[in-house]
C-alpha cells in the first residue's frame, strides 16, 4: 500500500495510515452493519435459549469475520467505482480516487481481508461463511458491477446484500436461517434500506446525475421517488406483524416509528423544500433502525441474562 510522502514525522504515519485504511474499507458502513449482525446473533441465542457464554467463541469469530468481509466489500466497491467517485463531491477524496491506494494494493488488501473474514466465519460455522460470501458476492457483482450503472433497480439489488448481516449472525449460532424471526430481520433490513437510500438519492441527485448513475430520482423524478418511498414505508409498517411473536413491544415500536416516518414523509414533502425534506427523511431513517436494532439486541440478551 502506498502512503503519500507528506507524512513528515513518525508520529503522523499511524494516524495517516489508519485514516486511509478506514476510508478504504468504509468503516462507517462496517459499524452500522455490525449492529444488524449482532441483532441476528442475539435473536438466535434468545430463540434457542442458548446461554451467552456457550457461544462466546462463535460470537467473537462472527464479529471479526463480518467486519473483515464487509470491509472487503467496501474495498472492491471503491476500486471499481474510481471513475465515478472522482465526479461526486462526497466520494472524490477517497484514497482509491486520489491514488493513495492503487489498484494492485487495493486488490491485494481486499482479497486477503475477504479470505480472512470468510475463514473466521467458517470457524464460527460453515453456513455463516456461506452467507457471508453470498453477501460479499451480491454487493460486488450484481450491485456494484452490474446494476448500479444500468438500472433504477440498483437500490433493490443493493438492499439484498445490505440485509445479509443479520443472517450471518444468526447462522453463526444456529443453522435454521429460515426461522420466521430470521426472515423478519432480513425483510426489515431489505425494506428499511429503500426509503433510506431514496433519501440519499434525492439529496445527492445532481451528483448522481453528473456521474450518470440511474438513481430513481434522477431517472423518474422526485415525485415518483416520493410515492415509491411511501409504498415502502407502508411495507415497513406491515413488517411489524412479523415481530409480534418475538416481542409485542418491539413490533409496536417498529409500527410507531414507521408511521411517524410516513407522516413525516407526507407532511414534509408538502411543506419543506425538497432538499430539507430529504435530509430529515435520511436522519430519521438512521434513528429508526438504530433504535429498533438496539431494542432487539437488549431484549434478546437481557432475557438470557435475567
Amino acid at each position: 500500500m502506498r502512503v503519500q510522502s507528506n507524512t513528515v514525522s513518525i508520529q503522523t504515519v499511524p494516524i495517516s495510515f489508519t485514516k486511509v485504511l478506514f476510508e478504504t474499507i468504509k468503516i462507517g458502513i462496517i459499524k452500522s452493519n455490525l449492529i444488524a449482525m449482532i441483532a441476528g446473533l442475539s435473536v438466535a441465542l434468545f430463540v434457542h435459549q442458548i446461554p451467552l457464554m456457550d457461544k462466546i467463541g462463535n460470537m467473537t469469530l462472527a464479529l471479526i469475520g463480518s467486519s473483515l468481509v464487509i470491509g472487503a466489500a467496501g474495498i472492491f466497491n471503491n476500486l471499481y467505482d474510481r471513475d465515478i467517485d472522482r465526479i461526486m463531491e462526497r466520494t472524490k477524496n477517497r484514497p482509491t480516487v486520489s491514488g493513495i491506494i492503487d489498484i494492485r494494493s487495493g486488490l491485494f488488501l481486499g482479497i486477503w481481508i475477504a479470505i480472512g473474514g470468510l475463514v473466521s466465519l467458517y470457524l464460527a460455522s460453515p453456513l455463516s461463511a456461506f452467507v457471508g460470501f453470498l453477501g460479499l458476492f451480491l454487493y460486488v457483482v450484481p450491485y456494484t458491477m452490474w446494476t448500479k450503472r444500468r438500472t433504477i433497480y440498483n437500490t433493490e439489488v443493493g438492499s439484498l446484500s445490505g440485509a445479509i448481516p443479520p443472517l450471518i449472525g444468526w447462522a453463526a449460532i444456529s443453522p435454521d436461517i429460515l426461522h420466521p424471526h430470521a426472515i423478519a430481520l432480513f425483510l426489515l433490513m431489505v425494506i428499511w434500506q429503500m426509503p433510506h437510500f431514496y433519501a440519499i438519492g434525492i439529496r445527492r441527485m445532481e451528483e448522481y446525475r453528473s456521474a450518470n448513475i440511474p438513481m430513481l430520482p434522477v431517472v423518474k423524478g422526485i415525485h415518483r421517488t416520493y410515492v415509491q418511498m411511501n409504498v415502502y414505508l407502508v411495507a415497513l409498517f406491515l413488517v411489524s406483524f412479523l415481530f409480534w411473536s418475538f416481542n409485542p413491544y418491539i413490533a409496536i415500536a417498529n409500527a410507531i416509528l414507521s408511521l411517524v416516518w410516513l407522516v413525516m414523509s407526507i407532511n414534509g414533502y408538502q411543506r419543506k423544500p425538497e432538499d430539507k425534506w430529504a435530509r430529515s427523511m435520511f436522519i430519521f431513517s438512521l434513528n429508526h433502525i438504530t433504535v429498533l436494532l438496539l431494542m432487539i439486541v437488549c431484549y434478546s440478551l437481557g432475557a438470557l441474562l435475567l
